[in-house]
C-alpha cells in the first residue's frame, strides 16, 4: 500500500508553515506569516506540489491547522483549503493547533514511545493564552484538559508523571504561566503531517465546505451597532 500524501499549512501564528508528504518524500518550509500569509501560502504549495511531482487531485487531503490562533491567519487558512480542496474535490484534514504544538514538543523532547503529558499554549494577545493538555500514551494523543482560553495565571498544569509545557507564551507570560519543563514549539506543518495518518484513519477528514475555524474566544470585536449603543449610553449617564 502507497503512503498517503498530504498538503499541509498552518497559518494561526506569525510563522507561515508549509508541508508536502508525496511519493515517501516531506518537504516542509517556513516563511514569514502573519498579513503576508494570504499573498504567499498558495504560490508556495503550488511550487513545492510541483516539485514533488503531484497535483492536488492526487492528495489524500489538505491538512490545516484549524486554530485556536490569529483570526486573520484562521480565515485565511479556511478559505485556502476549501478553495485547493474544492478545485480538486478532494476532502480537508482540520487538525487542533494546540494538538500540533504537542506533537512538535513531543518530537523537540525526543520522546517516541515513552508516555508523555504536554500542556500546550500560545499567546492569545489581550494577556490571554489559549491552552489544552494533552496525553501521548507512546502511539496516539488523547485531549487531557479542554481547549480554553484565559488569563496566564488561570492556566493548570496537569498532574502527570511528566508534563512538557509547550508553545510560544512564554516570553509574553513568563513567571505567571505554571512552572516546569518548557519547550519553545509552535504548531508546525511537520507535526500536522505526522497527526494526518491517524486522524485520517479516524475518520476526521471531512468535505472542503466543511473547513471551519475554531477560535474558542466567542468574541474579540464590538460591531459598529453596538459601539453607538455603548456611545449612546454615556450620554446618558450620569
Amino acid at each position: 500500500m502507497s503512503p498517503l500524501q498530504w498538503l499541509a499549512f498552518d497559518t494561526s501564528t506569525e510563522v507561515l508553515s508549509i508541508g508536502v508528504a508525496a511519493k515517501g518524500h516531506t518537504d516542509v518550509r517556513t516563511l514569514a506569516g502573519g498579513a503576508q500569509s494570504s499573498a504567499t501560502l498558495i504560490p508556495t504549495a503550488m511550487e513545492m506540489l510541483s516539485q514533488a511531482g503531484i497535483g492536488l487531485p492526487q492528495l489524500d487531503a489538505i491538512v490545516f491547522g484549524r486554530g485556536p490562533g490569529s483570526f486573520t491567519g484562521l480565515r485565511t487558512a479556511c478559505a485556502v483549503a476549501q478553495g485547493l480542496a474544492f478545485g480538486a474535490d478532494i476532502l480537508v484534514l482540520p487538525v487542533d493547533t494546540l494538538l500540533a504544538v504537542a506533537e512538535e514538543a513531543r518530537v523537540l523532547a525526543g520522546v517516541n514511545d515513552q508516555p508523555l503529558t504536554v500542556l500546550a499554549m500560545l499567546d492569545a494577545r489581550m494577556d490571554e493564552v489559549y491552552s489544552a493538555a494533552w496525553d501521548w500514551d507512546g502511539q496516539r494523543w488523547t485531549l487531557r484538559q479542554p481547549l480554553q482560553v484565559g488569563g496566564p495565571q488561570h492556566v493548570l498544569l496537569p498532574d502527570a508523571p511528566r508534563v512538557l509545557l509547550a508553545g510560544n507564551a512564554f516570553e509574553a507570560y513568563g513567571e505567571r504561566l505554571p512552572a516546569g519543563e518548557r519547550v519553545q514549539a509552535l504548531p508546525t506543518a511537520a507535526a500536522l503531517l505526522r497527526l494526518a495518518p491517524s486522524l485520517f484513519a479516524d475518520g476526521h477528514a471531512v468535505p472542503a465546505e466543511q473547513a471551519m475555524p475554531l477560535y474558542i474566544r466567542d468574541k474579540v470585536a464590538q460591531t459598529t451597532a453596538e459601539r453607538m449603543a455603548e456611545r449612546e449610553a454615556a450620554k446618558g449617564a450620569p
